[in-house]
């Protein structure tokens, strides 16, 4: 009689990504750089940031962005979700330290809660559950573009010293890593826009590996200056719960909140995916050079807080390709053709 090889159920997705995310966490607690290597990995983790900025820039169509302002309450919803709800959530956290959860990891709950919303997944979410795609990909792209602006000070405002020393140099330091070569990126995208969409995948891999250089530089440095220390396997259980606590919430204000607008269930999807969602890919580069040393802590509920979004939000989508086919007739542009009266 054979066996078969258990699998995971195809509602849960763990994400190949995450586990490259985890072994390289795993990996700077084993062989942490130190030393004149540090200075090496820090350099190289700074131009690979400054490089992903620069592809972010490259990638953006201008024209798309415009085209996608004319449904400017959707993106101004998703905003509001991003940027607003989001770290209004996030400061009421404070009230669970000490008992619940450390200093440390709520100033990384609480930056969570100030970075944009991701792209990819939003816009695969809201095909599978049969919303508004397009909607999807520029509610996406605005956030991830005024997230380079809003994020950091957000940061600035919201989480002071415990960010590292917030100042006029760090946003200095932050506008020359993340914001001029996104815009050198836009500048060139007519030259080398092409380029970028031929070679897409080759490229997705250098977004990737970039990504996971910025965490052994980050996770090197706390485990040299010792920071882990002050993590339990209680607290980060707690953050966990804490965690889903705020995605369940997001997704049910994202969700209902919409419906209160008067948006149809198309649009309601995608608000519902692109504002309860927070991006890793622009997370973790932005915290290398927020949170410098405790950088290690700092993006530790983001990768916890990707990898539920990306489990729950499946089972949602799925669910939701199951709804009968004239519920979509509420969407924005059918309301807008219906006869009135």
């Amino acid at each position: 009689m054979s066996r078969r090889t258990p699998r995971l159920p195809s509602w849960l997705p763990v994400d190949p990504y995450i586990m490259a995310l985890i072994g390289t966490v795993v990996l700077a607690a084993l062989l942490p750089a130190s030393g004149a290597a540090a200075d090496v990995a820090g350099g190289a983790s700074t131009g690979a940031v400054a490089f992903l900025f620069f592809l972010y820039g490259a990638r953006l169509s201008t024209a798309e962005a415009v085209e996608g302002l004319k449904h400017w309450r959707l993106h101004l919803t998703v905003l509001a979700c991003t940027f607003v709800a989001f770290p209004l959530l996030g400061l009421a956290s404070r009230g669970l330290v000490p008992y619940v959860l450390t200093p440390q990891l709520q100033s990384g709950l609480l930056f969570l809660c100030l970075v944009p919303s991701t792209i990819q997944s939003s816009i695969a979410f809201t095909s599978i559950a049969r919303g508004n795609v397009p909607a999807a990909i520029c509610a996406g792209s605005f956030s991830s573009i005024a997230g380079i602006f809003v994020t950091p000070l957000l940061a600035a405002a919201l989480l002071g010293n415990s960010g590292g020393g917030f100042s006029a140099d760090a946003l200095l330091k932050i506008g020359v890593q993340l914001l001029l070569p996104f815009l050198a990126g836009q500048l060139l995208r007519r030259w080398i826009g092409g380029f970028l969409t031929r070679h897409k995948k080759v490229l997705g891999l250098v977004d990737r590996g970039s990504i996971l250089l910025v965490v052994y530089t980050a996770f090197s440095e706390g485990m040299v200056a010792g920071i882990w220390h002050q993590v339990t396997p209680a607290r980060l259980g707690a953050l966990l719960a804490v965690e889903a606590v705020l995605l369940a919430v997001m997704l049910a204000l994202s969700w209902y909140g919409a419906k209160r607008l008067g948006f149809g269930r198309e649009d309601r999807i995608a608000i519902q995916f692109a504002g309860s969602k927070k991006s890793l890919a622009s997370g973790l580069p932005m915290a290398s050079v927020l949170f410098g040393a405790q950088a290690s802590l700092a993006v530790l509920p983001l990768m916890l807080f990707h990898q539920m979004q990306l489990m729950v939000c499946a089972v949602i989508a799925k669910r939701r390709a199951r709804d009968p086919l004239e519920d979509t007739s509420g969407s924005a542009a059918s309301r807008e053709a219906a006869p009135v009266g």
